[in-house]
């Protein structure tokens, strides 16, 4: 298991839970046992959340594995299986789950600087922490969810925040145009300045962050800067494997690679979904949870197995006290309706159709009629 996170953790699981008692390895390359990374920009960031409390291994769970925490892979030898460690180590295998999940991307030239930060890990919410407790102002450059939940837990915390995306309308990839529009206005609703339309074009200051300089010349201070511009995919150590790559790890329904013996789960695998009949490479944590056990299945069984159709893809999101809520996929829809509640409360459920069939829905402080519709939506034969 190369990758000891969620998706790695989920997939040990159902390796011992479908039947496999031999050897089992996680290797990470953080120091940390599996912890839930949601909280991350929210509980934990506030301070109602110890990192005790993150912790994804139930009371007294044994999964009889060896963790190799600490190391980072670096190369996978196609012809034995061995996965080359940093520290020098082999470790051969008769299968391989690649669980190696997503970095976060940085701003070019924010090297050194200190104030600046990225959210990905225990270590980095640490950090930001304990800036945020000193107050000051904060630019959040992305207005994607992670940075519209630093955002708003910064705001809970009374730093003045200023959340800048290049997009005209933030959200627009996941939500569409329409919707991340009202989502995004929970911004001004709260005071917090949302700057759209504009790119950045660095950073000014010498040895701590001064100011965000944008690309039409104006400069916005800064104390802190949280960059909040999406993920990689942790794929660099799989080069000259054998194992395909695009946009991650490119893999079928059940998880298989190019490579036999090799099965790819969570942020870094870019799935075939049939329902679409496209490969996506999907960042959610619920995800990471479910699909791993297809993808055991198939490496257990030595070759395809009966995948089944996967759910459609859902991801949730707590904003300036607000349950946003999604499933689906907003880009196949041509048409948006809010079919309950009103949009200027941010109290809505919005169905996205294509040619009048659900495709995806939005629920903002709606929880049970959203379950409702995401149960139609995972029926059989519902795109």
């Amino acid at each position: 298991m190369v990758g000891a996170s969620l998706a790695g953790l989920s997939a040990a699981r159902s390796l011992r839970t479908q039947g496999y008692d031999g050897r089992l390895v996680l290797i990470g390359d953080e120091a940390h046992r599996p912890y839930d990374r949601p909280p991350l920009s929210k509980e934990f960031l506030a301070g109602t959340l110890g990192e005790a409390d993150l912790g994804l291994e139930t009371d007294g769970e044994d999964l009889r594995a060896e963790w190799l925490l600490g190391t980072r892979a670096t190369g996978l030898d196609r012809t034995d299986r061995s996965v080359r460690l940093a520290d020098g180590r082999d470790v051969r295998a008769d299968g391989v789950v690649i669980a190696t999940g997503a970095a976060a991307r940085t701003l070019p030239g924010a090297d050194g600087l200190a104030g600046v930060h990225t959210l990905r890990t225990l270590d980095d919410a640490r950090a930001l922490r304990d800036e945020l407790a000193r107050g000051g102002r904060l630019v959040v450059i992305g207005g994607g969810f992670i940075g519209a939940e630093v955002a708003s837990t910064a705001y809970a915390l009374g730093l003045d925040v200023t959340v800048i995306e290049a997009a005209p309308t933030p959200l627009a990839g996941p939500l569409g145009e329409t919707m991340g529009a009202v989502v995004s206005g929970l911004h001004a609703d709260h005071g917090v300045r949302l700057m759209c339309g504009v790119g950045v074009k660095g950073l000014s200051g010498e040895r701590r962050v001064e100011a965000v300089l944008l690309a039409d010349g104006r400069g916005v201070p800064a104390d802190i800067v949280v960059v909040g511009v999406g993920a990689r995919p942790c794929v660099d150590w799989l080069a000259g494997s054998g194992v395909a790559l695009e946009n991650g790890v490119k893999c079928g329904a059940d998880g298989r690679t190019s490579l036999a013996g090799v099965v790819a789960v969570g942020d870094c695998a870019n799935w075939y979904d049939p329902r679409t009949g496209t490969h996506r490479r999907v960042e959610h944590w619920t995800g990471a949870m479910e699909r791993p056990a297809a993808a055991v299945a198939a490496l257990l069984a030595g070759g395809a197995v009966e995948a089944g159709v996967p759910r459609p893809p859902y991801f949730w999101s707590d904003q300036y006290g607000v349950k946003i809520q999604f499933v689906g996929h907003a880009g196949v829809a041509d048409s948006v309706t809010v079919e309950e509640g009103a949009v200027g409360d941010r109290n809505v459920l919005a169905v996205y159709r294509r040619g009048g069939e659900p495709v995806a829905v939005l629920g903002m402080n709606q929880p049970r009629l959203f379950v409702r519709w995401r149960k139609q939506l995972a029926l059989p034969g519902v795109r």
